[in-house]
């Protein structure tokens, strides 16, 4: 009885932002991400995509429009982030110093989810968003 009162504590402190960066994390691990614009264009395309993320802080404004107009088309879930550089280090485009300390990050504009890997937690709380959000 303790452990159900435990996991309704632990959805209730995760935010969207720590759902989101934990399901990136286990769908990079199970090789289900598309980094950048031509892999999830294709995957988006090829209706593979379960999710997309896109960094709100984007130079092409083109770039934009196609990811939000291939998203609408396809009925797939859409989550903007506030910059390129984290969410380039969210899906593992950087280096790691010997403290752990994320180092060379390279920027990333568009991320699309193809498998989530495992269910979790986090994507139920990133599920949750989605349905209330509808």
């Amino acid at each position: 009885m303790t452990d159900e009162v435990q996991e309704g504590e632990v959805s209730a402190q995760m935010d969207l932002t720590t759902a989101l960066k934990e399901v990136l994390k286990k769908a990079m691990i199970h090789d289900g991400l598309a980094r950048g614009l031509h892999e999830a264009t294709k995957a988006l395309d090829r209706r593979q995509a379960q999710l997309c993320v896109l960094a709100s802080d984007c130079d092409e404004g083109a770039y934009l429009k196609l990811i939000e107009a291939l998203c609408t088309e396809h009925s797939v879930n859409l989550i903007k982030v506030g910059k390129k550089m984290e969410l380039g280090e969210w899906v593992g485009l950087c280096k790691h110093d010997a403290t752990g300390a994320a180092r060379k990050v390279v920027k990333c504009s568009c991320v699309v989810v193809k498998d989530y890997g495992e269910q979790s937690e986090a994507l139920n709380v990133l599920l949750e968003h989605f349905k209330n959000q509808s």
